[in-house]
């Protein structure tokens, strides 16, 4: 392995080039939908109580704190010479995470399936974690912000089919409802299934479709920095981070814990608190629940979808940070209204507006973040960048069950609706202290 900067002005691609090297991206969103949309009714499931979820859900945030700078650090300096740079860690990625989507629905305890998430996420976050990196790589800064909404639209396609699937498997095709050996529900269990495959075979067309940068032989490799290790140099990249990017990490870090606490309660509190459904004594609520939940979460995603096509044009009009901060006061408004609705269907609209936020979430801040770092350390910046997402979820993940507990009584649409002012805070940090500026 060797360095792989490279010279030179890139070359613009075409709209079918740039979307072979974003439609992996379908089949990770697609697996980790289905983790994220239906882990916490595991858990509940295999007899987890909601003040423990929190804490089941650890497993994500630490993978990726750990994970995804090693990742990138490896990426920047690796060129095989036909996977090239990003591209051997989303083969890699993608075996492991397919098989571990198999396994999952399988567990028989709330250990076993945290011990898998832990496995899963770490496996998932090396094929997702190039993928930011392949993006920056590949297109010049005219074209990043399209590409990065290419990542969104496919991100919403996915979370859109993924979140009807077990609904579907049911009306369409007759799949039960019930619980396979006592456990988890068959639908549920056959949706793992399909999303492990789409998982696989997303991520290998990419992989087939789409060519990478060569190393420039102009650029010689720094033996000394290779040397100094991948702690030193995550310490040293971490010290000399640009202002734009620590400015980014800031609205990052508020922004996430409201995401977190929507996918920790969301489904889980429509199910118990809008269905009246419990995971021990009527399932078929629950369920029903759950399976409303998903849907309306698809529709987010339908949202994200369509409204991704439009990021460029708000973009020219009012510029990247404040789109970004329109987008979160629009998801701030969804989450908020969560707590105040009666009538599940008009979980449809709050869910609508959420999705305009998630849209802009996936793609805004790494399109301002692209252009201020280093193009040699793409990946490891992209890596590092993600400890601003990761980090909040640590936290809540440790400290919010307590205060499920002791403070919100275990209710699961008031922290959904604290996660709304949360991107509410946001919204306004990133309108006041974002800069419009473009790398010298």
């Amino acid at each position: 392995m060797k360095s792989t900067a490279y010279l030179g002005e890139k070359s613009k691609l075409s709209f079918w080039q740039i979307w072979n090297m974003c439609f992996g991206f379908f089949g990770i969103q697609f697996g980790w939908s289905l983790q994220m949309g239906n882990m916490s009714a595991i858990y509940e499931f295999l007899g987890a109580s909601p003040e423990q979820i929190p804490g089941l859900w650890l497993a994500a945030p630490m993978t990726g704190l750990l994970v995804q700078p090693i990742i990138g650090y490896l990426s920047d300096r690796t060129w095989h010479p036909k996977l090239g740079r990003r591209r051997p860690f989303f083969l890699v990625g993608a075996i492991l995470s397919s098989a571990l989507l198999f396994v999952m629905p399988n567990s028989s305890s709330v250990w076993m399936a945290a011990g898998v998430l832990w496995i899963l996420d770490s496996s998932i976050n090396v094929t997702m974690e190039p993928f930011r990196a392949f993006v920056a790589d590949n297109l010049n800064e005219q074209q990043r912000s399209f590409g990065f909404a290419m990542q969104s639209m496919f991100i919403g396609l996915a979370s859109f089919i993924a979140g009807y699937l077990p609904q579907v498997l049911v009306n369409w095709f007759g799949v039960s409802r019930e619980k396979l050996n006592g456990t988890i529900p068959q639908n549920i269990l056959l949706s793992f299934y399909i999303g492990a495959a789409v998982f696989f075979i997303a991520v290998m067309y990419t992989i087939v479709k789409s060519k990478e940068y060569p190393p420039s032989e102009n650029i010689s490799t720094n033996e000394s920095e290779q040397k100094e290790g991948i702690v030193k140099e995550i310490v040293d990249s971490i010290k000399n981070m640009p202002v734009q990017m620590k400015r980014l990490a800031l609205v990052n870090f508020i922004t996430w814990p409201g995401l977190f606490l929507m996918w920790f309660y969301y489904s889980t509190g429509v199910a118990s608190q809008l269905f009246h459904g419990d995971p021990a004594t009527s399932s078929d609520l629950f369920t029903m629940g759950l399976e409303h939940a998903n849907t309306t979460s698809a529709i987010l995603n339908l949202v994200t979808f369509g409204f991704s096509f439009t990021l460029p044009f708000w973009v020219s009009k009012l510029g990247k940070k404040y789109t970004h901060a329109m987008c979160l006061f629009i998801g701030a408004i969804g989450l908020i209204s969560v707590y105040y609705i009666q009538t599940p269907n008009y979980l449809y609209i709050s869910m609508g507006l959420v999705g305009i936020a998630w849209a802009s979430i996936l793609s805004m801040p790494y399109s301002m973040l692209a252009g201020f770092i280093p193009e040699q350390k793409m990946g490891i910046y992209m890596g590092i960048f993600n400890f601003f997402i990761v980090l909040p979820e640590i936290i809540a993940s440790i400290f919010f069950g307590k205060i499920m507990s002791n403070f919100l009584h275990n209710d699961r649409l008031m922290a959904v609706q604290i996660g709304g002012f949360l991107l509410l805070t946001a919204s306004i940090i990133c309108a006041i202290i974002i800069k419009e500026e473009k790398k010298s």
